[in-house]
């Protein structure tokens, strides 16, 4: 199975409902961490909006055929016209490890062997 990244940046305190619009979609869960944003005031006035430096990243890895259904809800429940003021994006991932849809979760993560020749 293929998966993509996505990445979603919204203002302090969004994060839940970055992930309870990407769950709803099929979104399993994700990794949330706390960031500051460099934006300047030729951002604020080319965007129209104010911009709080206090950030939330939201990393979520999804199945390829949902990508883009968790990218719209997303946008609708934190995009920039909303508190949240986000954006989001994805990337593509070419090997994923540990999860348990994945046929090489078992094979790349199992314990070393011991060496019993002593």
């Amino acid at each position: 199975m293929d998966y993509e990244l996505v990445v979603c940046i919204v203002n302090d305190g969004f994060s839940e409902t970055v992930m309870d619009a990407a769950k709803e979609v099929g979104a399993r869960g994700g990794t949330v961490i706390h960031a500051k944003g460099t934006a300047n005031k030729e951002a604020e006035q080319f965007f129209k909006i104010s911009i709080q430096p206090d950030k939330e990243m939201v990393l979520i890895l999804v199945p390829q055929n949902i990508k883009d259904d968790v990218l719209h809800a997303i946008y609708k429940s934190a995009g920039l016209k909303t508190e949240g003021q986000g954006i989001a994006f994805s990337m593509a991932v070419d090997h994923v490890v540990g999860l348990s849809s994945s046929p090489l979760a078992v094979e790349e993560v199992a314990a070393p062997q011991e060496n019993t020749d002593n």
